[in-house]
């Protein structure tokens, strides 16, 4: 049978508790037992429906949960205040000292951070490599390995990972699949594919609106329950509770998510079309052309596209910031990080998201000094948009 991650998330009943259409936000920090017993149960993991402290579960959070662990078919899911959170609890919650990861070098800059600069204080080795070379991966595996970490489409490269394969190779060798799934939420559905965890930063797609910052973790039962015990679970003892109002706001927002990534995907594949014919040198994996392109139709969710992100070379920092100045005068979008808005958003990767990675790993993962990420936003007329770009090319020298 086909899955559908939107059916998922509206075949769940989720009401307030008086029947409101709207699940009920929960607006305290700490709850009540009727009776002794039960709050010794709940510390200890025993009970099902009881709340102990927000740090732990709260109502809200638990509504946002249960429709992204159905949005990803998976048992369970915990939400965190920012992706990063989300990112820094899995891996945290999977390896000690002494444990090794191999990650794809081409990665969002912060993640890049985290495992190259903070992790080593924990003794914890990571490799990194070109995760689309299944064979540099399979060479990279160690006895300690536990973790073999990347994302559905890789920021900023959009290279696609070979989830199956990858998860093939995580698991000969007793080692798990991490998968960031941010870029594309219900056109990839990794755990389905074998992932063993899926993370998110939902501050981008899954919101859409650019008004918080939160994420998640999606996963079994028993990983989501270990991250949460009060004794040793990383995200219980590291803290980093989503508020609740956010979360309710965030439950609303994903129901239009479906709508919002088909229109993302079609107007970027309409730009990468029209500007890769006007001579642009761009990267899309819906473009025939792109390295990974059969790849990533294999394992998408057809009805739902390519996704909204697309990266374009420039050559150079000074060019692709003029052109960049030039396209937000003429409100092709706004000049800033994130991505997943509801207006396009661009940057230039190199010296922004991914300015963490140092200028000679940039040249050896091929990330060009000019490259600007496109987050394309939901124009309903996107035609304006591509005329302003071509005219702004045309004037820089970039095409004829």
């Amino acid at each position: 049978m086909k899955f559908d991650p939107a059916s998922n998330i509206q075949h769940l009943k989720q009401f307030g508790e008086f029947g409101d259409v709207n699940p009920s936000i929960t607006d305290s920090s700490t709850y009540t037992f009727l009776k002794a017993g039960d709050m010794e149960e709940t510390f200890l993991g025993h009970t099902e429906g009881c709340f102990l402290y927000s740090r732990h579960w709260n109502p809200t959070n638990k509504y946002l949960a249960d429709a992204l662990a159905a949005m990803e078919d998976t048992e369970s899911a915990w939400i965190t205040a920012s992706g990063m959170a989300a990112i820094t609890c899995s891996l945290l919650q999977v390896c000690s000292a002494g444990d090794h990861i191999i990650t794809s070098v081409t990665t969002y800059g912060g993640t890049y951070a985290f495992l190259k600069n903070y992790l080593p204080k924990f003794n914890i080795e990571v490799t990194f490599v070109d995760i689309s070379n299944l064979k540099q991966v399979e060479n990279a595996i160690k006895p300690n390995t536990k973790v073999i970490y990347t994302e559905s489409v890789t920021n900023p490269l959009l290279q696609v990972s070979d989830v199956p394969e990858l998860a093939k190779i995580a698991h000969r060798n007793n080692a798990l699949l991490m998968v960031d799934n941010t870029f594309t939420p219900m056109i990839m559905s990794p755990a389905r594919l074998g992932a063993d965890i899926v993370v998110y930063s939902m501050t981008k797609f899954i919101n859409g609106k650019n008004d918080c910052v939160a994420g998640a973790i999606c996963g079994s039962r028993q990983f989501i329950d270990d991250l949460s015990n009060v004794n040793n679970g990383t995200a219980m003892l590291l803290g980093p509770v989503l508020d609740p109002l956010r979360s309710s706001s965030i439950l609303k927002n994903l129901h239009t998510l479906h709508l919002r990534i088909r229109q993302h995907s079609k107007n970027a594949m309409f730009l990468a079309q029209e500007l890769s014919k006007a001579g642009l040198k761009l990267s899309y994996p819906g473009l025939e052309n792109h390295p990974q392109h059969k790849l990533h139709k294999s394992l998408m969710n057809e009805e739902y596209g390519f996704g909204g992100m697309l990266a374009i070379d420039f050559g150079t920092v000074a060019k692709a910031n003029q052109v960049m100045q030039k396209m937000q005068h003429a409100d092709v979008g706004y000049l800033a990080v994130s991505l997943g808005y509801f207006k396009t958003l661009f940057s230039c990767s190199g010296k922004s998201t991914s300015s963490e990675i140092p200028d000679s790993v940039q040249q050896q993962m091929g990330l060009s000094q000019g490259l600007v990420r496109f987050s394309v936003g939901l124009d309903n007329d996107i035609s304006n948009s591509l005329n302003s770009i071509l005219d702004i090319c045309r004037e820089e020298g970039v095409i004829g």
